[in-house]
């Protein structure tokens, strides 16, 4: 049997029992205990009534489909990450033609999941790994997902150390779960090692890379790295007060407040040094403020110093 490459099934509808045993049924079990091998005797069992328990994958395929085959291994390989998350069941559609043809499958690969005896979602093509990903995450929660969310409530807690433990055992298991470079970049980032914070982003695929929280760290490393004075934020103060400092101490200043947690004040002395010299270390004074509103992220603040450099601006 062969199949053309179209598809218009309705994925929502009830499989039912569709198949009745025929003597003793026949498990056909993969080198993994989360794959199966279904055929008509075991896919009530393996399939319609596992379901009730856990999700079913069905991944419909043959030995001729190049697509199929490329398709497989990613499949394999998250049904073992998942550790009992799903249950991989494969169907050979050439030396299965009646499951094949009673859940209107007409193009290979197809996969469908089951929930509770129901297709609920399906794709066609051999997609690639992130997509698949993405496919499961609408329905299954993996075990590493489950442990990478433990990570990111670790570093919020500012328990690194714990952290970065239980991460180096998470991307031992699955090195190529999407949420590992984030976790690792944000453990990092907490630890106020800059460098390695410089490493890390450049590394980050481009969708990570360009996320808003990744601007804000980002955002708030460079302004830990703008007052390379060495100057204390009194000393710098003190200049300040006495009478008209220069540009380079009112910057520094500005940096040094925003630093020490006082950004409103911060804010306002970036305000009075892109009024006073806005050429300043080529338009710094503005690029610090553009810094500290990607920090602040939904801040009010934010929304007010906006409207104070427009109105300088314009």
């Amino acid at each position: 049997m062969r199949y053309h490459c179209s598809f218009n099934g309705d994925s929502h509808f009830d499989v039912g029992v569709i198949f009745e045993p025929t003597g003793i049924e026949s498990l056909t079990m993969s080198e993994s205990e989360f794959i199966v091998d279904v055929n008509q005797e075991n896919f009530s069992n393996t399939v319609v009534e596992a379901s009730m328990k856990v999700p079913v994958l069905l991944d419909f395929w043959a030995d001729w489909c190049a697509p199929c085959k490329a398709l497989m291994p990613i499949l394999t390989k998250l049904a073992e990450e998942y550790a009992g998350g799903f249950i991989l069941a494969k169907v050979n559609a050439d030396e299965q033609p009646a499951i094949t043809q009673h859940l209107q499958v007409q193009s290979l690969p197809t996969v469908k999941l089951l929930k509770d005896g129901q297709i609920v979602d399906e794709f066609n093509g051999a997609l690639p790994e992130s997509q698949v990903r993405e496919f499961l995450s609408r329905h299954i929660e993996s075990t590493a997902a489950t442990e990478i969310s433990q990570v990111f409530e670790l570093i919020n807690r500012g328990d690194l150390e714990m952290a970065q433990s239980v991460l180096q055992a998470i991307a031992t298991q699955s090195p190529d779960l999407p949420e590992i470079p984030l976790a690792q970049l944000k453990i990092t980032f907490a630890s106020g090692n800059y460098d390695q914070f410089d490493e890390l982003v450049a590394a980050l695929p481009a969708e990570v890379k360009d996320s808003p929280e990744v601007a804000q760290m980002q955002a708030t490393v460079d302004l830990a790295r703008a007052d390379t004075s060495g100057t204390s934020l009194e000393s710098l103060q003190a200049v300040v007060e006495s009478g008209e400092p220069d540009s380079e101490t009112l910057y520094n200043y500005a940096m040094k407040l925003v630093q020490s947690g006082d950004y409103e004040t911060g804010l306002e002395q970036l305000l009075v040094l892109m009024q006073k010299d806005p050429g300043y270390n080529e338009g710094a004074a503005r690029q610090g403020l553009l810094s500290v509103f990607e920090m602040l992220g939904s801040h009010p603040l934010v929304t007010k110093y906006r409207r104070k450099m427009f109105t300088l601006l314009h």
